[in-house]
Order: structure tokens, then C-alpha cells, then sequence
């Protein structure tokens, strides 16, 4: 059997016994540690136990085991061992706690209440209910405390992962010889279900790949999952897989409180290259006898035992009690924050004055910079993008983000194996590794779910602009983290190439007919689909402005001819307002040509051929339906009613824009292996298609 990997920490403090059937130490006798105020952390449990049962059982609802299991680690993280200030919740140095295991968010909102965090009494009170910040799973605000949103298994992991990506990127990039301004810790607990769910695989295997040393898994390992025993889905040994990725592994009681303290210590002060992992063995549930230990633990089936539960643990009948000494505790804990913040200002401030240029890196921040920046890139024209006047956008999206770059130095990208693809490799970023930690390109693999999630872990740290690449079809791999960047406003861009079926010979697995439509379901999601170089850059500037929404960037393989007829300013602008007018009707307005990406071309291509026929560009619809009613008439005025649409992709969303009488040029079955112009032909993504079916609305 292999041996977990042994710090020097550990074998100094304990003496080590044989290995039990998973292969994790078994710590049997311990140095005896004295803890100060270890007293004063034991009814701190407690009353965050009886806060767990109280706020649950005035919802209804929610899930009490994780919280209850883990009420030791929860008073021993926020009561000594993670280094933050209530009052300045945006301390950058401070040490991040992810709660993977969302489920148990009134875990999360407790701690934080206890610790001094602006979630008040009335918030525990209201957990779950409608307007109240203390939503069913945690919802990432910086302010309150909450680092990112979780709830999904396995995205907490994976966010983790990539905050201690960027920090490591930041203290490789600012710190000094002189003053260490970055050395936090990025702390998850994560629970059997996070690390069963796959994106939990990818993204550890990166961490240990990187040897991310800043990254601390506290695995609550209670044998239990939703509907029974663990042992009915899983036999692996959890503590051999992680040792495997390149972790560190070691075992605690985690409902032990000296146990777990003096694990933690060890495992932050340990000077191994690698991410560590407590596996915390509880039992959830505990507290509640008749439901400790099952998977009736999981949710609300607790809730009936609480008065019991509570006499058990010496707490008064009265709901949301909250002793003094409790009270006090955290009074001076929120001091010795303070101090320590303070402590930290000084070494800053310092930093600051003597690094100024670093400084003004670190803390200029103007969103709407990079527009300008872009606005200076010269028109498409036969001397640009490679010397042609064709281009295809992921080579014209490749292309910009060069400048976008040097302009920038915190942004990043990186790519599902498809660099060479995507073109959306950094031009002397160097490459991001445990040896080069302050390379631009990261190379993620063939792990897109993983990828989509570490680069939200980058984004919810703020400090460095992400973003990635793959093909469109696979971005289903992705959506789920996709769905959470939106969901929690994070500005990154992902890069979707081969847009279409002129993907071609690769056939319908790789052709993403319904994908496109798929992502624009998703709210607060930008999809922009740019017709050539000079929509591009449009697309890009929007993407670097959207500072409160994720960017979906959708590009062809194909070539694309430059679209020279209308005006630059006209098109990028445009192409930030979500659709414009590229080609004004001659005469009276008749009909109305809309179009998006590739298909764009040919409506510029039919409509001169027709008298009155306006073209409108539609490359991102969610942010034409952000503009005013004005502009949107101005732009389909609601007398013409003879409207064509025409996009490689399912038809259903363009029904909305041509209306009832109009008419979809769509792709509304899965492609075939052939040559791309056979497929455009079968399915009547063609001028002459384009021409006859104008003809006949005349």
C-alpha cells in the first residue's frame, strides 16, 4: 500500500499507527498541546449549533447535517484559524474560505454573523426567506463574506483552485524582497459529494499538477451522502486519489477540537510544494442522536429532535440564543482582526511608496480604458490579418486580444488542448506553471468543466481578467460553471470557436447546431457572434466592459470576407448596442434582412439586389435588448413586418425579431460529415437561398 505523503510536522508531533482500510493515518497518541481560550471555543459549537437548528427549523427548510457535523471546524476556523477583518471584507490578503458544499450555507452565514461580517441577527432569522441576503445556497458577495456561489457540487473545489492560481500569481507579481504583501491561504471545505462530482477531478489534478501550496481541502468525510451510506456509491480510497494528484494528505477528528486545530497548523505551516488536504472525519448530524450518522441528516428530518437536541447540549429552550461569552469572544476576536489588518497596512503602505508603478498595476482598475484602447486599432484592410482580406474571427478575435494584452498585464487566458485552434494564446505571456507562476497561458487540458470554474475562481478573486477557449459544441461541457458566472456577475470572457456546421468533415458530434441558442438561454450572459474583424473588435471591447455580466465570444473556423460598406466607429459601436443598421435601404423600407456571424455576408451580398431592403446585424441579441424602445424601433420599426432572418443555428430565437409573417433561414437538425459549402447548400445557408426567399416576400 502506498503511504500518505509525510510532513515533517506531523511526524515530530505524532506517533503513527497502522493504516485503517481507506489508508489514512489513524493518529492515536499526540504530544499534549495546550490550546489558550480552548475553553472559550467549546461552548462557541454549541451555540452555533443550536443557531443551525433554529434558523432551519423557522424556514422549513434547508439542510442540517453538514453544519452540524461540522460545528468544531466552523468555530476553530473562524474563532483562530483563518486570517481576516469583518471590517474590511476586501482585504486582499485575507485568507479565503469557499463552502463547496453549498447545501450547508447556514453554516457559512452563522460563522460570519459570529465573526462580525454585516450579516445581522435578523438575516439568521430570515434564512431562506424571500428578500433576505441568507439565500438557500451561498451567493457570492464580498462584502457579507461570501467569496463565491456555491450550491452545484464540485464548483467550490474547483472556484478554490482558481484563487490560489491567482494568488500565487499575484505574490509572484508584486511582492518584494523587501515586503511580502501576498502570502494568504485559499481554505475549502468540501464534503463526498463535491469530490464525486467529475469537475472536482479535473480541478484537483490541476492543483496538484501546479503545486499549488496555498491551497488547503478540508474534506468532511462523514461516510454519508443524500440518500445512504457512501459505501452504496463508492470504495475508493479518496486519501490515495488526492496523494496521486500531488497532494498532501492527512487525517483528523474533525469534531475533535484540539484535533483538528493542531492538524490545521501543521498543514499551513508545512513547507512541502504541494496543495494540502485535511480529510475531517465527522459525523453529520451530530447532536441530533436519532438522526446522527444517517442520511436522514442531510436535510430537515432533524428538525423535530431540536429541543431535545438542545438539552442534550446544556443550551436554554429559547430559539436563536446566543450566550455572552460567546458575545465577548468574538468581540475580541474582531480586535485581534483588526490589528492584524493593521499590522498588514503598515507592511502595504510601505510596499506602496516604494513600489509606485507596481502599485498603480495593482490598483488601477478603469473598465471602459480598454474601448478606447481598441478604438485606436487600425480598419481591416488588405495589409492587416495576415495580409488578407478574408479572415475568420477566431483569428481576428486572436489577434486583438494581443493588444488587449499588452495593454493590460492582468489579463489572462487559457485553453482546453485547443491553443493552436482557439488562437487565443498570449504572444510572449510566457506559459503558467508551478516553475513560471507569472505565465499568462494556462494550459488547462482536455478538462473544460474544470477550466470554466478555475477561471471563475480567478474572477471572483478580482485582481486578474480571465479568460478561455475550446470549441462552441463543448461548451455544453462547461455550462454549468458558465451558468454560475452569470449568475454571480463575473466578467470573464470564454471563447467559443467553430461556430457552425462549416465546421465541416468532422460531422455532427463537432457541428454545434442548438448550442448557440443554449447559451443565450442562460441570463446575464452576453453571446456575441461577430460577422468579421471589425465586429470583433466590437465584440471585444464589449467583453472588456462587461465587468458585471460573463461574455461568450462565438467564432467561425471559416475565412469571412471584411465587410467594408459600412462605417468602423458605426459597426464596432453598433456591435456594443447588440445590432445596428449595416445596410441602409435604398428607397422606401421594405423588408428586413437580420443576420448574425458568418451569415451576415450574404445579407450584405443579397440586399443591394432589392430595393428597399435594410440589412440589420444582430450579433448579440442580449444586449440589443438592453437598449432603449427607441433604438430598437429605429432599428426594426414595427411598420415593416417583412423581416428574414438567417443564422447556421436553430432557428427559435430569431421568431421573436421577424414575427409572425417572417421567415428563418435556420439549421434545425443535426448536420453530417461533408465538405462546410455542401452543408451550408443542403440546408439553405446560401445567397441564391437568401435571394429566392426575398423574391418571394416581394
Amino acid at each position: 500500500m502506498a503511504w500518505i505523503a509525510s510532513p515533517p510536522w506531523l511526524l515530530a508531533a505524532f506517533s503513527l499507527a497502522n493504516f485503517n482500510p481507506n489508508n489514512t493515518f489513524q493518529i492515536h497518541e499526540r504530544k499534549e498541546i495546550t490550546f489558550h481560550a480552548m475553553k472559550e471555543l467549546l461552548p462557541i459549537v454549541n451555540d452555533g449549533r443550536g443557531l443551525f437548528m433554529d434558523a432551519i427549523e423557522a424556514a422549513n427548510s434547508g439542510h442540517l447535517g453538514m453544519p452540524m457535523g461540522c460545528a468544531e471546524i466552523g468555530a476553530a476556523l473562524f474563532g483562530k484559524l483563518l486570517r481576516f477583518d469583518p471590517d474590511n471584507p476586501m482585504w486582499m490578503n485575507r485568507d479565503r474560505f469557499i463552502l463547496s458544499a453549498g447545501h450547508g450555507s447556514i453554516f457559512l452565514y452563522v460563522w460570519l454573523h459570529l465573526a462580525g461580517y454585516d450579516i445581522s441577527f435578523g438575516d439568521i432569522k430570515n434564512f431562506r426567506k424571500s428578500g433576505s441576503i441568507t439565500h438557500g445556497h451561498p451567493e457570492f458577495n464580498k462584502n457579507l463574506g461570501i467569496e463565491c456561489t456555491t450550491g452545484p457540487l464540485g464548483q467550490g473545489v474547483a472556484n478554490a483552485v482558481g484563487m490560489a492560481l491567482a494568488c500565487k500569481k499575484q505574490a509572484a507579481r508584486f511582492n518584494t524582497a523587501q515586503h511580502k504583501i501576498f502570502d494568504n491561504f485559499i481554505v475549502c471545505l468540501c464534503g463526498d459529494g463535491c469530490l464525486q462530482e467529475g469537475i472536482a477531478a479535473e480541478a484537483c489534478s490541476l492543483a496538484g499538477h501546479w503545486k499549488l501550496d496555498n491551497l488547503i481541502l478540508i474534506f468532511d468525510s462523514n461516510d454519508v451522502t443524500l440518500d445512504a451510506k457512501l459505501s452504496k456509491s463508492q470504495s475508493e480510497s479518496v486519501a490515495q486519489r488526492f496523494e496521486a494528484y500531488g497532494f498532501e494528505v492527512v487525517q483528523t477528528d474533525g469534531n475533535n477540537l484540539k484535533d483538528f486545530i493542531t492538524t490545521f497548523n501543521g498543514v499551513k505551516s508545512s513547507q512541502s510544494q504541494c496543495p494540502k488536504m485535511i480529510i475531517a472525519k465527522t459525523t453529520i448530524g451530530l447532536g441530533i442522536d436519532e438522526i446522527a450518522g444517517t442520511s436522514q441528516a442531510h436535510g430537515t428530518a432533524g428538525t423535530k429532535f431540536i429541543d431535545t437536541a438542545k438539552r442534550k447540549m446544556g443550551l436554554p429552550s429559547s430559539k436563536f440564543f446566543v450566550s455572552e461569552a460567546t458575545k465577548k469572544f468574538f468581540a475580541n476576536r474582531r480586535s485581534e482582526c483588526k490589528k492584524e489588518y493593521a499590522a498588514w497596512l503598515g507592511i502595504f503602505k510601505a510596499w506602496q511608496k516604494e513600489n509606485p508603478d507596481l502599485a498603480q498595476v495593482l490598483l488601477g482598475d478603469d473598465p471602459t480604458a480598454m474601448a478606447h484602447v481598441l478604438d485606436t486599432l487600425k480598419p481591416s484592410s488588405r495589409d492587416r490579418v495576415s495580409s488578407r482580406d478574408r479572415v475568420s474571427t477566431r483569428a481576428a478575435a486572436g489577434e486583438i486580444l494581443q493588444t488587449i494584452a499588452k495593454y493590460d498585464e492582468s489579463v489572462i487566458t487559457g485553453s482546453a488542448d485547443l491553443f493552436a485552434s482557439a488562437g487565443n494564446y498570449i504572444k510572449d505571456g510566457d506559459d503558467f506553471s508551478s516553475e513560471s507562476v507569472q505565465g499568462r497561458n494556462i494550459y488547462f487540458g482536455v478538462r473544460e468543466h474544470a477550466m470554466a470554474a478555475i477561471m471563475n475562481g480567478v474572477a471572483y478573486d478580482g485582481i486578474f481578467r480571465p479568460s478561455c477557449s475550446t470549441f462552441l459544441v463543448f461548451s455544453d461541457y462547461m455550462r454549468a460553471a458558465i451558468r454560475i458566472a452569470a449568475l454571480a456577475k463575473l466578467g470573464q470572457t470564454f471563447i467559443f470557436t467553430h461556430d457552425s456546421i462549416a465546421v465541416g468533415e468532422d460531422g455532427p458530434t463537432h457541428q454545434p447546431v442548438e448550442t448557440l441558442t443554449a447559451l443565450r438561454c442562460i441570463p446575464n450572459l452576453d453571446v456575441i457572434r461577430p460577422a468579421d474583424y471589425e465586429e470583433t473588435v466590437g465584440a471585444w471591447q464589449l467583453a472588456m466592459a462587461n465587468i458585471s455580466r460573463p461574455t461568450a465570444l462565438i467564432l467561425s473556423r471559416q475565412e469571412l470576407p471584411n465587410l467594408v460598406q459600412t462605417d468602423v466607429t458605426q459597426r464596432r459601436n453598433g456591435v456594443q448596442k447588440g445590432a445596428y443598421i449595416a445596410y441602409v435601404e435604398v428607397g422606401k423600407l421594405e423588408r428586413i434582412i437580420l443576420a448574425s456571424g458568418s451569415e451576415l455576408c450574404l445579407a450584405m451580398q443579397a440586399a443591394p439586389l432589392f430595393d428597399g431592403t435594410r440589412v440589420v446585424s444582430v450579433p448579440c441579441m442580449e444586449a440589443f435588448e438592453r437598449q432603449s424602445k427607441e433604438y430598437k424601433s429605429m432599428i426594426l420599426p414595427q411598420n415593416c413586418t417583412r423581416r428574414i432572418a438567417m443564422e447556421a443555428g436553430i432557428s427559435m430565437p430569431w421568431h421573436k425579431y421577424v414575427g409572425a409573417g417572417g421567415i428563418v433561414l435556420g439549421v434545425d437538425s443535426f448536420g453530417y460529415s461533408g465538405q462546410p459549402t455542401d452543408l451550408m447548400n443542403s440546408f439553405g445557408i446560401t445567397l441564391e437561398n437568401l435571394k429566392n426567399v426575398i423574391g418571394s416576400l416581394s
